[in-house]
């Protein structure tokens, strides 16, 4: 059997394709034989037939590439494609997209000293719609990252990590694209393949052990022409995080308040405002499956359906039991004591004869939001056809849709007494607050009227992409000029959020009166905060998700339209054509490639711009209790060429060196574009999101030296630049609206200019220096170790989302022909993480081991045993004041262990 070597090449040396396509030959037997052979041939087993896999791949590619094979991801201790990319170099992960903090789980990939939204994810070249469970990410800071809770790594057979780019690459990562290979049937040697895992997972926090089940059936037939692929997967875990925030950050007292009346020296100083004990409980449910059909339709035609669901059940409770420093502090409340450094009260104990009403010193909230789940699918067709020697034709369609849903959250918000000794002392950003609120706090004496009823009901986000493209390559036989890519695409995509009701207290039920609640109620684990340290408030009692549900069915006022939140609706499409030819060259100890990428943007956004009550505005929409308002929509489109070129020079067998610059494009997130808009008409003030943001712009720079001086062993360093032009950041800025109240009393449209906070575009940079290290040892051990160094800024001299300045990986493994054990370390230094509420946090430094021990029992049946947070790591985040770096949040979620017994047959 032989493949074809002009497109194979090109088709490994990209990562855009990789299959093992056979050509037909006129006898199935000695088809079927070559076939095994060839495919026993890169058929590798093991961790270092994969990291040796991996290197050969790396080492051909035309452009800058990291890659992860199939075994890696069989032997390395992750659960999903980014736990898998964790330990490559210049690549981060995290493990939130919006401001729900950290969990035990990676959830976003992000590429060279950037946010997750700047990094592109592909599965088999095309773009995959996408889901979020956590609410905030469905409605609020709606990204374009793509969720990796929802990718298991079983579905992998390679993980190819693009750090420059090609013309032939679909647009959207500015910062580089993650192209995930799922299996193909005619690969495969034998006729029949069935390959599982039963096995169960541990989480040591929530203490709760749940099954892991995966499965993979393959068939062919004997000509292989025919095959078919069937995998599945349905997986359990408990997750349970105990935590500290400093909700709302801190505030500054009042020259006039009580508390600086009665000590002068304690106004302007800063106070933790909401300070709490967290305890988040969530059982996960990820289920779903591939299929695959792949024919070879004739000598030069090959067809392949593949289709891919997943979906995760994210059940969660959010319990979270507050110091109300600033509600008491407001009411009259004034300090026993206080110590002072360097303007930030770092300890304090309040006098419990505040004069507020409600006398609450805290508050509570209880959110339970039960049916949370996200989920993401795609179907695509492909044709790859051989029109002649030199020309080869391929062609894909196909849809793709992603969703989160929080159909309910039932929500009490309630107050807490005074109490004695209400208190807090500071130990630094590394160690939790001591905190204490004092006195008799039970379900039988909890204040309703210091508190609320909240939360949205019926949000179902839809992601949506559908899409065609055509690809073509043309070989040529003569000169540098080894081949011509050229192709053609088009997609519609849409991400929206149609509906969702704000409950609030319903007011012709009695819902204030403490009577009306239950007296009995459950309570916080009596290990809670261990893992983060500190003092505070034990036996925080809490009602079960049952009681929850009840109290709001009795309680809350649902009722459409008048809690219709119109905030939070949104919808952003875009239509996209593009176009691009690129030439590959070859010469003797060098190769490359020059493209030209064309790219047309038509985006459609809508939002609802809130209004005065009784405005007037023709076309306003009255009847929300949140105020009246007018459903905009506006056009947003743009075209852009995208040149790149790509220089590889063999300075000897072993020593590659790369060179390659680029223009990249990231699209502008959905929130950034379709934010709710509030305008104020009198002081032509107002904020929120801006439709007429232009897309990124990144102009790349890459040099890569990278010396092979044995089997399985990589010496190399690159150094990149990035010019991010029209990066999108927060400010300040100076837009022209319709003045809906001049347009009303003048009968004509008036525009005006309004100082609004939104979105903005600004300029940034980063560079880097990247090392990579990979060591066998003898023939059973093998080290590997990684360090990246990014160094970024904003115009104005602002962080960059994402920069960790240095990030860096060490790993060990040991393996022979039963055995094979692997001992990882990760760190990642401190990050800008973004903005909450109006609060800028940072992400503090964070590392954390993992391990992974295998046994082949029998040539059909291999035991393995995972581990992964065995240092059981803290996330800590912290805020930047006036006064300097403060504690915002920290979070435990303990380790979890993951016992499997792989069968294959």
């Amino acid at each position: 059997m032989k493949y074809r070597k002009s497109l194979l090449s090109v088709a490994v040396a990209t990562g855009l394709v990789v299959s093992m396509h056979a050509q037909a030959q006129d006898a199935a037997a000695p088809q079927q034989q070559a076939q095994a052979t060839e495919l026993d041939a890169v058929t590798v087993t093991g961790i270092r037939g994969s990291i040796e896999k991996a290197l050969d791949v790396k080492r051909d590619a035309k452009s800058h590439v990291e890659v992860v094979t199939a075994e890696d991801i069989g032997k390395l201790p992750a659960k999903n494609v980014a736990d898998t990319l964790r330990e490559l170099p210049g690549v981060n992960i995290s493990s939130s997209s919006a401001s729900e903090g950290g969990f035990d789980e990676a959830d976003r990939v992000s590429m060279r000293g950037t946010s997750p939204g700047l990094t592109q994810t592909l599965v088999n070249g095309h773009n995959i719609g996408t889901g979020d469970w956590f609410v905030l990410s469905q409605v609020q800071t709606v990204g374009r990252s793509v969720s990796y809770s929802l990718l298991p790594s079983e579905i992998v057979d390679q993980v190819v990590v693009h750090k420059g780019s090609e013309a032939k690459l679909v647009e959207g990562g500015s910062a580089g694209s993650v192209d995930i290979i799922t299996r193909r049937p005619l690969q495969y040697a034998d006729n029949f393949t069935a390959t599982g895992s039963l096995g169960a997972v541990y989480s040591d926090l929530a203490g709760k052990t749940d099954p892991q089940v995966s499965a993979l059936f393959n068939w062919k037939n004997d000509a292989g022409t025919i095959g078919v692929m069937v995998q599945g997967f349905s997986e359990e875990r408990h997750l349970r995080r105990d935590g500290q925030e400093v909700v709302g950050g801190y505030g500054q007292i009042a020259a006039d308040s009580a508390a600086a009346l009665a000590n002068p020296q304690l106004a302007g100083t800063y106070y933790p405002n909401l300070l709490g004990a967290v305890l988040f409980e969530q059982e996960r449910k990820r289920t779903g499956g591939v299929l695959d059909i792949e024919v070879k339709a004739g000598d030069n035609l090959t067809l392949n359906l593949n289709a891919f669901a997943s979906e995760l059940k994210a059940d969660n409770y959010n319990r979270n039991y507050m110091l109300w420093t600033s509600h008491a502090l407001g009411n009259g409340a004034t300090f026993a004591n206080a110590v002072v450094q360097n303007g930030v009260i770092t300890s304090g104990t309040l006098n419990p004869d505040g004069t507020a009403a409600d006398g609450a010193y805290g508050v509570y909230d209880m959110i339970s939001r039960p049916g949370a789940k996200s989920s993401s699918n795609y179907i695509a067709l492909d044709a790859d056809w051989r029109a002649s020697d030199s020309l080869d034709l391929k062609f894909q369609l196909g849809t793709s849709k992603g969703k989160g849903s929080s159909p309910t959250q039932d929500v009490l918000e309630t107050g807490i007494g005074q109490g004695a000794g209400a208190s807090w002392a500071m130990h630094g950003i590394d160690k939790a607050i001591d905190w204490s609120l004092g006195g008799n706090n039970t379900p039988a004496n909890h204040l309703p009227t210091a508190g609320w009823i909240f939360g949205g009901q019926g949000i179902d986000v839809s992601d949506k992409e559908d899409w065609f493209a055509a690809d073509g390559e043309y070989g040529f036989t003569d000169g540098v000029l080894a081949s011509l890519d050229f192709g053609v695409r088009y997609s519609e995509h849409e991400r929206k959020n149609d509906f969702e009701i704000a409950q609030g207290p319903n007011w012709a039920t009695d819902w204030q009166n403490i009577a009306n609640y239950p007296t009995d109620a459950a309570h916080y684990p009596g290990d809670f905060g261990n893992g983060i340290g500190g003092s505070v408030p034990s036996e925080i009692w809490y009602y079960t998700p049952e009681q929850l549900a009840a109290i709001n069915a009795e309680f809350a006022n649902r009722n459409n339209p008048e809690r219709f939140y119109f905030s939070d609706v949104y919808g952003v499409k875009e239509k996209v054509s593009a176009a691009y030819v690129q030439a590959n060259f070859e010469g003797e100890r060098w190769s490359g490639n020059v493209g030209l990428r064309y790219v047309k943007t038509d985006g459609t956004i809508r939002y609802n711009q809130a209004l005065p009550v009784a405005s007037g505005v023709p076309g306003a929409i009255t009847g929300s209790a949140f105020g009246d308002y007018l459903p905009v929509t506006v056009d947003n489109s743009y075209n852009k060429l995208l040149p790149s070129v790509n220089l590889k020079l063999d300075l000897d067998d072993n020593v590659v060196a790369r060179i390659a610059a680029s223009k990249t494009m990231t699209r502008p997130d959905y929130s950034a574009l379709a934010g709710s808009l509030s305008l104020d008409d009198l002081t032509h003030t107002g904020s929120g999101g801006n439709p007429q943001l232009d897309p990124l712009i990144s102009t790349n720079f890459d040099v890569a030296l990278e010396w092979y001086y044995a089997p399985r062993a990589l010496l190399s360093a690159s150094l990149y630049s990035m010019h991010l032009k029209d990066y999108v950041g927060f400010g300040t800025t100076t837009i022209a609206y319709k003045d809906q109240a001049a347009s009303h009393e003048t009968g004509t449209d008036v525009y005006s200019d309004y100082l609004v906070s939104v979105p903005v575009n600004t300029d940034g940079k980063v560079t880097g220096l990247e090392l990579n290290w990979q060591q066998p040892i003898g023939e059973w051990f093998g080290v590997s170790a990684n360090y990246t160094r990014a160094n970024s800024s904003t115009e104005g001299g602002k962080p960059l989302n994402g920069t960790s300045r240095n990030t860096y990986n060490v790993a060990g493994y040991f393996e022979n022909d039963t055995f094979s054990a692997r001992v990882a370390y990760s760190f990642r230094e401190a990050f800008y993480a973004g903005v909450s509420r109006t609060d800028a946090f940072y992400e503090d430094d964070f590392g954390t081991v993992s391990a992974s021990l295998n046994y082949k029992a029998t040539d059909w049946l291999t035991i393995s045993l995972d581990g992964l947070n065995l240092n059981d790591p803290v996330k800590s985040y912290y805020t930047k004041t006036a006064a300097g770096v403060l504690p915002y949040a920290m979070y435990s979620n303990g380790r979890q262990y993951y016992l499997n017994f792989r069968f294959k047959f």
